[in-house]
């Protein structure tokens, strides 16, 4: 069987690049580090993703990780000044500008679907800036005009803490994402505002009042670009089987996270995680939403994957293993590269 191009919907790699980081990895070279790089993806056959700009405190909180006799609770993680954040978006974004013009044409910023088809026709890497966590956006939201003229088409309106739009789930296991209030006024003007420009709206991280706000407000199909099945797995960041028929009626996509605790059932941190136990996940999504409402958001550089795929370059390991499932060559391709795009094109607009 061929390898098939994937579009994942989710990494974190823009924070660990050289031209971000004094202490990152070059994008365009190989290395063993983490998860993702140029020429792994082309060895994994990535052809194109949603890569993140976030936001981080200036010290990473110590000892914030709580065992319980069920599970775990990590403390919730406090909220940053939108001049803090702006300032590490800034850098983010200039970044990934530099990469590209350092790549010379084999790393492209796209803001279409005719952009990603564009860039796969001449073996382009194809990047889609995606935003996680709003904190950087000021209450009269030019910053997301400003961002949007950069070349943004997806924002995730929390990570997992509390911000000026709404609320994030603190990680914790087992536990409801039901966990504090819904979005504010000034998170209902953002979903509006989004769905104007025409960038695409994450639910991930977001609690579940703040979810069925976003459903009541948006016109553009529901997204969550790296989450997994409440039901199998009880973990907070996990969506219920109630959000995934909302993202199912609204012509959506679930991106399946790849990261172990959010895919296994007892929420073990566990390298050695089957791909039949990766695959029975995805199974369990298609049988709920649909095999054309399901894609990959691996959450590269941000979670632990599961050792069989190890990094972007065995990504065609985890095809292979849904090849063994049954899965067709249609399904696969739906699920690697076609569902998002047609997800983009319900959402995107021209301006």
């Amino acid at each position: 069987m061929e390898n098939v191009d994937i579009f994942d919907g989710h990494n974190d790699s823009i924070l660990f690049m050289s031209d971000y980081s004094a202490d990152g990895r070059d994008f365009l070279d190989r290395s063993e580090r983490a998860h993702l790089d140029l020429p792994r993806a082309r060895e994994g056959r990535m052809i194109g993703g949603l890569f993140a700009v976030s936001a981080h405190p200036e010290n990473e909180p110590k000892d914030d990780l709580t065992i319980t006799d069920k599970g775990y609770e990590v403390r919730y993680a406090d909220a940053l000044s939108p001049e803090h954040a702006r300032l590490q978006i800034d850098g983010q974004v200039s970044a990934v500008k530099a990469l590209i013009e350092r790549a010379q044409g084999q790393i492209r910023l796209t803001t279409s679907v005719d952009d990603i088809r564009a860039a796969i026709d001449v073996s382009a890497l194809a990047i889609v800036l995606h935003m996680e966590g709003a904190e950087a956006i000021d209450p009269s939201l030019s910053y997301l005009d400003t961002l949007y003229d950069h070349g943004l088409r997806s924002l995730g309106l929390v990570w997992s803490r509390p911000n000026a739009f709404g609320y994030g789930v603190p990680f914790a296991y087992p536990r409801s994402p039901d966990t504090g209030p819904g979005l504010t006024d000034a998170g209902k003007r953002l979903v509006k505002r989004c769905n104007a420009l025409g960038i695409m709206i994450d639910v991930s991280h977001l609690n579940e009042r703040g979810f069925w706000d976003v459903a009541a407000l948006s016109t553009a199909p529901l997204v969550a670009t790296h989450a997994c099945a409440h039901t199998v797995c009880p973990s907070t960041r996990n969506l219920t089987d109630r959000q995934l028929d909302a993202i199912r009626d609204t012509d959506g996509v679930i991106g399946m996270n790849l990261a172990v605790n959010d895919i296994r059932a007892d929420a073990n941190l566990d390298e050695d995680t089957p791909l039949e136990v990766v695959v029975r996940h995805i199974e369990y999504l298609v049988n709920r939403v649909g095999i054309d409402r399901v894609a990959l958001g691996s959450d590269f550089d941000g979670a632990v994957m599961p050792r069989e795929i190890k990094d972007a370059s065995g990504l065609q390991r985890l095809i292979d293993a849904m090849r063994r499932a049954g899965f067709n060559e249609t399904d696969l391709r739906k699920f690697a590269l076609d569902n998002w795009l047609r997800v983009f094109g319900l959402t995107w607009k021209d301006r």
